[in-house]
């Protein structure tokens, strides 16, 4: 839609527009007055179709090949299951569903550490996150022959 907007902003495209509109004929294809007959309340009504008559344009969605109302009735029903009951209540489940990730309480925890960091003057994250006086390494003589990955 904005971008008919941005189009009819433009002068050349509106003023052909203008034109075209101006040049063109409106064409009636309804039928002429005097072929068509007036339709009066007491015109009757044809009853005598029968049920075969009236099934002769029937066409089957596709549940039911030989039962009209079966047919109808098993298609409402499985749309409205599929539209109404999985993509609407669906989508409103999925969308209000809580998060049982945590995945909210861990973000808002960590934005509460860094306000509590950057208020203190400290790093975000400390390059000595454990003290290094209580880590234990092991010596060269036990590691021997180990291949070591950093």
């Amino acid at each position: 839609m904005s971008a008919l907007v941005r189009l009819n902003a433009l002068r050349l495209v509106r003023n052909t527009i203008q034109n075209a509109s101006r040049n063109s004929r409106m064409l009636s294809t309804s039928p002429k007055n005097q072929e068509t007959g007036p339709i009066s309340p007491t015109t009757p009504i044809d009853t005598t179709k029968t049920d075969e008559e009236l099934k002769k344009n029937w066409q089957s969605y596709g549940f039911e090949a030989h039962d009209k109302y079966q047919d109808r009735s098993h298609m409402r029903a499985t749309f409205f299951f599929s539209v109404t009951l999985c993509i609407v209540w669906g989508s409103f489940l999925f969308a209000y569903m809580p998060d049982y990730r945590l995945r909210d309480w861990a973000q808002r925890e960590a934005f509460l550490e860094i306000r509590r960091r950057e208020s203190l003057g400290l790093p975000h994250v400390n390059k000595d996150y454990v003290d290094p006086a209580t880590v234990v390494l092991p010596s060269d003589e036990e590691l021997g022959d180990t291949e070591i990955i950093i």
